[in-house]
Protein backbone atom coordinates (compact mmCIF):
# COMPACT_ATOMS: atom_id res chain seq x y z
CA UNK A 1 0.00 0.00 0.00
CA UNK A 2 1.47 3.22 -1.16
CA UNK A 3 0.84 6.47 0.72
CA UNK A 4 -1.30 9.54 -0.05
CA UNK A 5 -0.31 12.61 0.55
CA UNK A 6 -1.54 15.70 2.06
CA UNK A 7 -1.23 19.06 -0.24
CA UNK A 8 -0.42 21.25 3.35
CA UNK A 9 2.79 20.25 4.60
CA UNK A 10 6.14 22.05 6.23
CA UNK A 11 9.91 21.16 5.78
CA UNK A 12 13.10 22.72 7.16
CA UNK A 13 16.52 22.16 6.42
CA UNK A 14 20.15 23.36 6.72
CA UNK A 15 23.20 22.60 5.62
CA UNK A 16 26.42 24.10 6.99
CA UNK A 17 29.47 23.33 4.59
CA UNK A 18 32.55 25.00 3.05
CA UNK A 19 31.93 27.37 6.22
CA UNK A 20 28.88 28.25 4.13
CA UNK A 21 25.10 28.22 5.99
CA UNK A 22 21.94 27.24 3.61
CA UNK A 23 18.84 27.49 5.36
CA UNK A 24 15.62 25.81 2.97
CA UNK A 25 11.98 25.91 4.25
CA UNK A 26 9.38 24.89 2.58
CA UNK A 27 5.55 24.94 2.68
CA UNK A 28 2.28 24.15 0.89
CA UNK A 29 -1.21 24.79 0.77
CA UNK A 30 -3.85 22.60 -1.66
CA UNK A 31 -4.05 23.88 -5.43
CA UNK A 32 -5.62 21.76 -8.13
CA UNK A 33 -2.20 21.78 -9.73
CA UNK A 34 1.64 22.27 -8.95
CA UNK A 35 2.76 25.69 -8.39
CA UNK A 36 6.07 26.77 -7.12
CA UNK A 37 7.08 29.78 -5.80
CA UNK A 38 10.98 30.27 -5.03
CA UNK A 39 12.63 33.13 -2.95
CA UNK A 40 16.30 32.82 -2.65
CA UNK A 41 19.42 35.51 -2.55
CA UNK A 42 20.78 37.10 -5.29
CA UNK A 43 23.91 34.81 -5.07
CA UNK A 44 21.77 31.63 -5.63
CA UNK A 45 19.54 33.02 -8.38
CA UNK A 46 21.03 30.64 -11.14
CA UNK A 47 20.21 28.04 -9.90
CA UNK A 48 16.12 28.53 -9.74
CA UNK A 49 15.35 26.29 -12.29
CA UNK A 50 17.25 23.66 -11.10
CA UNK A 51 15.75 24.06 -7.65
CA UNK A 52 12.21 23.89 -9.20
CA UNK A 53 13.16 20.63 -10.84
CA UNK A 54 14.52 18.96 -7.69
CA UNK A 55 10.82 20.05 -5.98
CA UNK A 56 9.08 18.31 -9.15
CA UNK A 57 10.27 15.29 -8.13
CA UNK A 58 9.14 15.05 -4.80
CA UNK A 59 5.32 16.40 -5.09
CA UNK A 60 2.69 16.58 -8.39
CA UNK A 61 0.53 18.91 -6.82
CA UNK A 62 -0.26 21.93 -4.60
CA UNK A 63 1.15 25.60 -4.00
CA UNK A 64 4.08 25.62 -3.04
CA UNK A 65 6.31 28.47 -1.13
CA UNK A 66 10.41 27.30 -0.95
CA UNK A 67 12.35 30.56 1.36
CA UNK A 68 16.33 30.28 1.03
CA UNK A 69 18.64 31.92 3.07
CA UNK A 70 22.71 31.43 2.03
CA UNK A 71 25.16 32.82 5.07
CA UNK A 72 28.89 32.96 3.61
CA UNK A 73 31.46 33.25 6.46
CA UNK A 74 34.33 32.95 4.44
CA UNK A 75 36.77 36.05 4.98
CA UNK A 76 37.13 36.31 1.56
CA UNK A 77 33.35 35.87 0.57
CA UNK A 78 33.73 40.17 0.18
CA UNK A 79 36.51 42.22 -1.38
CA UNK A 80 37.04 46.14 -1.36
CA UNK A 81 37.46 47.62 -4.81
CA UNK A 82 39.21 51.08 -5.42
CA UNK A 83 38.27 53.07 -8.41
CA UNK A 84 41.08 55.04 -8.85
CA UNK A 85 39.76 57.08 -12.36
CA UNK A 86 36.77 57.90 -10.93
CA UNK A 87 38.75 59.58 -7.08
CA UNK A 88 41.10 61.16 -10.21
CA UNK A 89 37.48 62.82 -11.34
CA UNK A 90 36.75 63.33 -8.34
CA UNK A 91 40.07 65.55 -7.34
CA UNK A 92 40.64 66.72 -10.88
CA UNK A 93 36.66 68.56 -10.68
CA UNK A 94 37.16 70.00 -7.45
CA UNK A 95 40.72 71.84 -8.39
CA UNK A 96 38.54 73.50 -11.07
CA UNK A 97 36.07 74.40 -8.83
CA UNK A 98 38.87 75.85 -6.52
CA UNK A 99 40.54 77.96 -9.60
CA UNK A 100 37.08 78.95 -10.69
CA UNK A 101 36.66 80.78 -7.32
CA UNK A 102 39.95 81.42 -6.32
CA UNK A 103 39.80 79.82 -2.92
CA UNK A 104 42.08 77.01 -1.55
CA UNK A 105 41.73 73.47 -2.14
CA UNK A 106 41.39 71.98 1.11
CA UNK A 107 40.22 68.63 0.02
CA UNK A 108 41.73 65.79 2.70
CA UNK A 109 42.12 62.03 2.01
CA UNK A 110 39.58 61.25 4.44
CA UNK A 111 36.82 62.99 2.50
CA UNK A 112 37.90 62.15 -0.46
CA UNK A 113 36.91 58.60 0.38
CA UNK A 114 33.78 58.84 1.92
CA UNK A 115 32.63 60.40 -2.03
CA UNK A 116 30.09 57.69 -3.91
CA UNK A 117 31.63 54.87 -5.25
CA UNK A 118 34.99 55.51 -4.62
CA UNK A 119 35.74 52.04 -2.37
CA UNK A 120 32.86 49.85 -3.30
CA UNK A 121 32.56 46.40 -1.77
CA UNK A 122 32.02 43.45 -4.45
CA UNK A 123 31.30 39.68 -3.47
CA UNK A 124 34.16 37.52 -4.37
CA UNK A 125 33.16 34.91 -7.27
CA UNK A 126 32.71 31.59 -5.80
CA UNK A 127 32.62 28.36 -7.56
CA UNK A 128 28.87 27.71 -8.40
CA UNK A 129 29.69 23.97 -8.84
CA UNK A 130 30.74 23.77 -5.37
CA UNK A 131 27.85 26.00 -4.22
CA UNK A 132 25.17 24.09 -5.86
CA UNK A 133 26.29 20.29 -4.23
CA UNK A 134 25.85 22.15 -0.68
CA UNK A 135 22.50 24.09 -1.91
CA UNK A 136 21.02 20.93 -3.50
CA UNK A 137 21.74 18.76 -0.58
CA UNK A 138 19.72 21.26 1.61
CA UNK A 139 17.08 21.41 -0.83
CA UNK A 140 16.53 17.61 -1.29
CA UNK A 141 16.82 17.16 3.35
CA UNK A 142 14.33 20.09 3.14
CA UNK A 143 12.20 18.15 0.73
CA UNK A 144 12.08 14.91 2.55
CA UNK A 145 10.93 16.42 5.63
CA UNK A 146 8.36 18.09 3.79
CA UNK A 147 7.09 14.57 2.08
CA UNK A 148 7.05 12.85 5.47
CA UNK A 149 4.90 15.69 6.89
CA UNK A 150 2.69 15.58 3.98
CA UNK A 151 2.24 11.70 4.31
CA UNK A 152 1.60 11.54 7.66
CA UNK A 153 -1.44 13.91 7.18
CA UNK A 154 -2.19 11.94 4.13
CA UNK A 155 -2.89 8.52 6.75
CA UNK A 156 -4.98 10.81 8.84
CA UNK A 157 -6.89 11.44 5.65
CA UNK A 158 -7.39 7.92 4.40
CA UNK A 159 -8.56 6.84 7.75
CA UNK A 160 -11.21 9.45 7.92
CA UNK A 161 -12.32 9.09 4.39
CA UNK A 162 -12.49 5.17 4.60
CA UNK A 163 -14.19 5.47 8.08
CA UNK A 164 -17.03 7.95 6.13
CA UNK A 165 -16.98 5.42 3.09
CA UNK A 166 -17.90 2.38 5.65
CA UNK A 167 -20.89 4.88 6.73
CA UNK A 168 -21.62 5.87 3.30
CA UNK A 169 -22.05 1.99 2.38
CA UNK A 170 -24.15 1.08 5.35
CA UNK A 171 -26.75 4.15 4.39
CA UNK A 172 -26.57 2.32 0.49
CA UNK A 173 -27.24 -0.92 1.74
CA UNK A 174 -30.15 0.52 3.76
CA UNK A 175 -32.14 1.93 0.87
CA UNK A 176 -31.26 -1.31 -1.06
CA UNK A 177 -33.04 -3.39 1.33
CA UNK A 178 -35.67 -0.99 2.18
CA UNK A 179 -36.73 0.13 -1.46
CA UNK A 180 -38.35 -3.41 -1.92
CA UNK A 181 -40.39 -3.15 1.11
CA UNK A 182 -41.70 0.56 0.20
CA UNK A 183 -43.22 -1.71 -3.03
CA UNK A 184 -44.84 -4.01 -0.78
CA UNK A 185 -45.96 -1.80 1.47
CA UNK A 186 -47.80 0.28 -1.48
CA UNK A 187 -49.52 -2.84 -2.82
CA UNK A 188 -50.74 -3.22 1.01
CA UNK A 189 -52.07 0.32 0.78
CA UNK A 190 -54.01 -0.26 -2.57
CA UNK A 191 -55.51 -3.23 -1.71
CA UNK A 192 -56.73 -2.20 1.56
CA UNK A 193 -58.43 0.84 -0.27
CA UNK A 194 -59.63 -0.80 -2.96
CA UNK A 195 -61.58 -3.19 -0.39
CA UNK A 196 -62.93 -0.48 1.78
CA UNK A 197 -63.97 1.01 -1.58
CA UNK A 198 -65.88 -1.77 -2.55
CA UNK A 199 -66.76 -3.72 0.61
CA UNK A 200 -70.47 -2.08 0.48
CA UNK A 201 -70.93 -2.63 -3.40
CA UNK A 202 -69.92 -6.46 -3.42
CA UNK A 203 -67.46 -6.20 -6.02
CA UNK A 204 -64.18 -7.81 -6.45
CA UNK A 205 -60.64 -6.14 -6.68
CA UNK A 206 -59.54 -6.08 -10.34
CA UNK A 207 -56.38 -7.84 -9.70
CA UNK A 208 -54.86 -6.33 -12.68
CA UNK A 209 -55.33 -2.73 -12.30
CA UNK A 210 -53.60 -3.73 -9.05
CA UNK A 211 -51.06 -5.51 -10.57
CA UNK A 212 -50.41 -1.91 -13.11
CA UNK A 213 -50.41 0.28 -10.19
CA UNK A 214 -48.06 -0.97 -8.29
CA UNK A 215 -45.67 -1.58 -10.97
CA UNK A 216 -46.05 2.34 -11.97
CA UNK A 217 -45.39 3.02 -8.77
CA UNK A 218 -42.23 0.82 -8.37
CA UNK A 219 -40.77 2.00 -11.69
CA UNK A 220 -41.46 5.11 -10.67
CA UNK A 221 -39.15 5.31 -7.06
CA UNK A 222 -36.85 2.19 -8.67
CA UNK A 223 -33.36 2.98 -7.32
CA UNK A 224 -32.12 0.04 -8.46
CA UNK A 225 -29.54 1.43 -11.00
CA UNK A 226 -28.54 4.27 -8.54
CA UNK A 227 -27.48 1.77 -5.83
CA UNK A 228 -25.25 -0.45 -7.98
CA UNK A 229 -23.40 2.60 -9.14
CA UNK A 230 -23.18 3.84 -5.84
CA UNK A 231 -21.55 0.84 -4.37
CA UNK A 232 -19.05 0.66 -7.33
CA UNK A 233 -18.05 4.61 -6.54
CA UNK A 234 -17.82 3.76 -2.91
CA UNK A 235 -15.55 0.61 -4.31
CA UNK A 236 -13.54 2.37 -6.16
CA UNK A 237 -12.99 5.01 -3.80
CA UNK A 238 -11.81 2.48 -1.34
CA UNK A 239 -9.59 0.70 -3.59
CA UNK A 240 -7.95 4.41 -4.53
CA UNK A 241 -7.17 4.89 -1.37
CA UNK A 242 -5.70 1.82 -0.61
CA UNK A 243 -3.32 1.97 -3.87
CA UNK A 244 -2.27 5.64 -2.67
CA UNK A 245 -0.14 7.28 -4.80
CA UNK A 246 -1.00 10.69 -6.38
CA UNK A 247 -5.31 9.86 -6.42
CA UNK A 248 -6.26 13.72 -5.63
CA UNK A 249 -7.80 14.03 -8.83
CA UNK A 250 -9.89 10.86 -9.54
CA UNK A 251 -11.30 11.04 -5.92
CA UNK A 252 -12.44 14.10 -6.73
CA UNK A 253 -14.07 13.17 -9.85
CA UNK A 254 -15.40 10.12 -8.40
CA UNK A 255 -17.24 11.87 -5.64
CA UNK A 256 -18.63 14.10 -8.30
CA UNK A 257 -20.33 11.04 -9.54
CA UNK A 258 -21.50 9.90 -5.95
CA UNK A 259 -23.05 13.18 -5.07
CA UNK A 260 -25.30 12.47 -8.92
CA UNK A 261 -26.31 9.49 -7.95
CA UNK A 262 -27.07 10.41 -4.00
CA UNK A 263 -29.22 13.53 -5.63
CA UNK A 264 -31.54 10.99 -7.80
CA UNK A 265 -31.94 8.19 -5.03
CA UNK A 266 -33.27 10.94 -2.96
CA UNK A 267 -35.31 12.72 -5.73
CA UNK A 268 -37.16 8.95 -6.11
CA UNK A 269 -37.21 8.54 -2.08
CA UNK A 270 -40.72 7.73 -1.56
CA UNK A 271 -40.66 6.80 2.21
CA UNK A 272 -38.95 9.09 5.09
CA UNK A 273 -36.30 6.55 6.26
CA UNK A 274 -35.33 6.17 2.79
CA UNK A 275 -35.19 9.87 2.57
CA UNK A 276 -33.49 10.58 5.84
CA UNK A 277 -30.92 8.04 4.40
CA UNK A 278 -30.60 9.77 1.09
CA UNK A 279 -29.55 13.12 3.30
CA UNK A 280 -27.12 11.50 5.53
CA UNK A 281 -25.87 10.14 1.87
CA UNK A 282 -25.56 13.58 0.45
CA UNK A 283 -23.81 15.13 3.75
CA UNK A 284 -21.34 12.06 4.08
CA UNK A 285 -20.48 12.70 0.10
CA UNK A 286 -20.21 16.70 0.53
CA UNK A 287 -17.73 15.82 3.60
CA UNK A 288 -15.81 13.38 1.87
CA UNK A 289 -15.39 16.15 -1.54
CA UNK A 290 -13.90 18.65 1.22
CA UNK A 291 -10.86 16.22 2.25
CA UNK A 292 -10.66 14.98 -1.03
CA UNK A 293 -9.35 19.09 -1.89
CA UNK A 294 -6.79 18.30 0.30
CA UNK A 295 -5.04 15.19 -1.10
CA UNK A 296 -2.11 15.49 -3.75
Amino acid sequence: MTAIRSMTGFGRAEVTENNRKYTVEIKAVNHRYLEVSVKLPKKLTPFEADIRNVMREYMERGKVDVFITFEDYNEAAETVKYNSALAHEYMKYIQEMADDFGIQNDMRLSVLARFPDVFTMEDVEADEEELWTSLVKAVREACEHFVAAREKEGENLRTDLISKLDEMASHVEFIEQRSPEIVSEYRQKIEEKLRDMLSTLDVKADEARIVTEVTIYADKICVDEEIVRLKSHVQAMTDSLNRGGACGRKLDFIAQEMNREANTTLSKSGDIALTDRAIELKTLIEKIREQIQNVE
